[in-house]
């Protein structure tokens, strides 16, 4: 894990509340800048109301209504669309973009991902995944042999510390 944090208690405790608590809140520019450092980004095609409810400004309702979209089949493919869609100017929302990644899916694509999973695989097998090279599939695979069968997706960005963009490609891809 990075320690590019000042010994600051404040950004120490910061720090934990968004690696520990997925559900935390960020209150501010400051904490969206650490958020993005520790790597947390938020895919919006993909996101749940709990993703959308972490960025600061948004509302359950808000929240609620761009699952609503994404789910009917709206792509959004940049923060302009995320604007649009809930009737507010773009720099209102011009803070969280860092936060937010406009990944485009492909629904043949996604309906024809055979998942591996990870428990059993091997180098070989993980190395042929879109989105993964030889180092993450030999990586993944040292890991599961030092510390065990990985529980879940989150479990398996946790302990690879993996970013959010890579995990939103390689999750149709991966079963526990």
């Amino acid at each position: 894990m990075n320690n590019w944090l000042p010994l600051n208690l404040k950004l120490q405790k910061l720090r934990a509340k968004l690696l520990n608590d997925p559900y935390y809140r960020l209150q501010s520019g400051e904490e969206i800048e650490i958020a993005v450092k520790l790597g947390m980004r938020i895919d919006a095609n993909q996101a749940t109301v709990d993703d959308w409810l972490r960025l600061p400004g948004l509302s359950i309702f808000q929240a609620r209504s761009l699952v609503e979209l994404s789910r009917s089949g709206v792509k959004f493919y940049c923060l302009e669309d995320v604007a649009a869609a809930l009737s507010l100017p773009v720099p209102r929302l011009e803070p969280i973009k860092p936060l937010l990644n406009f990944s485009y899916y492909d629904d043949d694509s996604l309906t024809h991902a055979v998942p591996i999973n990870v428990n059993t695989v091997t180098v070989e097998k993980l190395a042929q995944i879109p989105f993964m090279d030889l180092a993450l599939a030999q990586a993944v695979v040292e890991n599961r042999l030092n510390a065990g069968v990985f529980r879940n997706l989150a479990d398996f960005q946790q302990r690879l510390e993996l970013s959010g963009e890579a995990i939103a490609q390689l999750m149709y891809y991966l079963r526990f």
